[in-house]
């Protein structure tokens, strides 16, 4: 979680300063103040953590004037401003102008305190909006390919640098669109067989007909339609690395002379007796428990065993949020220069949106959501998000959506250590508690993740 959102509170009166920040320290704001414009402004950068409550009857530089200096500041800084003058064409020319709210004097506490716990979370989604961007835009190697922040996708970074070196064969799990052929591809693009072909094959996509030749090749004449010889795709993988995708699928009689290639590392084609030795890493991937399907007699245990040299399991996207946002812009971007459209502006109502939905379909469909996104169509536009948010239920309930959200991400940042977690999420470890329990959260279950290493 980043740094706390700050209310700057401008006013020349100090009685008004005095109570202000009484009530908002109450309510649980860090709050600073200023009696000038001029002493606020020279403490605001792009990247602060504010969100500004200004008056706008004051000397040298009123209200007005402060908006402006801040628009050009930074056009996505909340300003708050509040008149004791009932001036509707003043609040008008304001809200015109980009100020978040227009409050009249007396100020009515519920609504102010409201009004700046939106503000500030406004604040808050855009400052990480922009960190993300930031941080994806510095990556290099790796971290470019395999992306996220989760200790999960961090976890396998750090085994495909290990797994990649060492040229063993390895099998990826995952369900369906998260991703298998991509930590696929980093393992043979950091391996030292990089100089070599990555050939892909998904196993359920071709006939059992078709698969032992697409897979060993064929000789001329060798059966019906067999016109000339064709190179199958293990052959094509020699000297490099060949990916098996759904290898579940894969029909038995084929497994065992798969087998054989794994053990031997010849192949024969289709039609012949040659032996053509070959040199490869295999990985195969799955969403199905080979194991399992082993014992069930629906895949060859001692395939399983000679392909099982390591293994990875890519967790699903729901039970990794934080990677959801820094994907979400990888995506956006490159759909940006696809379809030769720019960039739109990520509101925060829409990140809101992108953090609260479940993606049963994992990242594939989060990279057809950015595409969307993009090209401005279905769920991006703003009577769609307005819908989702109705459904979701009311203000206060997004709001507790929210909490949850935040404290699992400080529970899963260390590892569900309390002590930490609660310095983290700068609370007392008493409120950790009392909000955990709140929302029936428990920290075994973001205790670090075991992954299957190399046997």
């Amino acid at each position: 979680m980043g740094q706390r959102i700050k209310i700057i509170v401008i006013d020349d009166d100090q009685t008004i300063i005095e109570a202000l920040t009484e009530m908002l320290e109450l309510e649980g704001f860090l709050v600073e103040s200023h009696q000038r414009a001029e002493k606020a402004i020279a403490s605001l950068h792009r990247q602060s953590a504010a969100v500004i409550l200004s008056d706008v009857r004051m000397p040298k530089m009123d209200g007005l004037n402060l908006l402006a200096r801040l628009q050009e500041l930074d056009n996505e800084l909340p300003v708050l401003l509040m008149s004791g003058h009932g001036d509707i064409p003043m609040a008008i020319e304001a809200m015109k102008e980009g100020a978040y709210d227009f409050l009249e004097k007396p100020l009515q506490p519920a609504l102010l305190i409201n009004q700046l716990q939106r503000a500030t979370e406004k604040r808050r989604l855009v400052l990480e909006n922009r960190n993300l961007k930031q941080n994806i835009a510095a990556q290099t190697g790796l971290e470019a390919l395999i992306i996220g922040e989760s200790a999960a996708i961090k976890n396998i970074r750090q085994h495909i640098s290990s797994l990649a070196q060492a040229n063993v064969d390895t099998i990826i799990y995952g369900e369906t669109g998260c991703g298998k052929d991509v930590v696929a591809r980093a393992l043979h693009q950091f391996s030292l067989r990089n100089n070599g072909r990555f050939i892909a094959i998904n196993c359920g996509g071709i006939s059992e007909s078709l698969i032992e030749s697409e897979l060993f090749g064929h000789e001329a004449g060798s059966f019906t339609g067999a016109n000339k010889r064709h190179i199958g795709k293990i052959e094509a993988a020699n000297g490099g690395t060949l990916f098996l995708d759904e290898i579940e699928t894969m029909p038995l009689p084929v497994q065992i002379k798969f087998l054989r290639v794994l053990q031997e590392r010849t192949i024969e084609r289709v039609g012949s007796t040659t032996p053509i030795p070959v040199e490869l890493t295999v990985i195969a991937a799955s969403k199905d428990n080979l194991a399992l399907l082993g014992e069930e007699g629906k895949f060859r245990k001692d395939l399983f065993y000679r392909l099982n040299v390591a293994s990875l399991t890519i967790p699903p996207l729901r039970d990794r949020p934080e990677d959801v946002l820094p994907l979400f812009h990888h995506y956006a971007r490159k759909a940006s220069v696809h379809f030769s459209k720019p960039l739109p502006t990520i509101i925060p109502a829409y990140l809101d949106y992108l953090i609260q939905h479940p993606w049963p379909g994992n990242v594939r469909e989060l990279k057809n959501a950015a595409d969307r996104f993009v090209l401005g169509i279905s769920e991006t536009s703003l009577a769609s998000i307005k819908q989702e948010e109705d459904i979701n239920g009311s203000y206060e309930e997004r709001m507790e959506q929210f909490e949850r959200h935040i404290i699992e991400e400080g529970l899963r940042a260390t590892n569900g250590q309390l002590n930490e977690a609660a310095e983290l999420l700068d609370m007392s470890r008493k409120t950790l508690y009392r909000k955990m329990k709140k929302h029936q959260l428990d920290k075994q279950q973001f205790k670090p993740f075991e992954w299957v290493g190399q046997e």
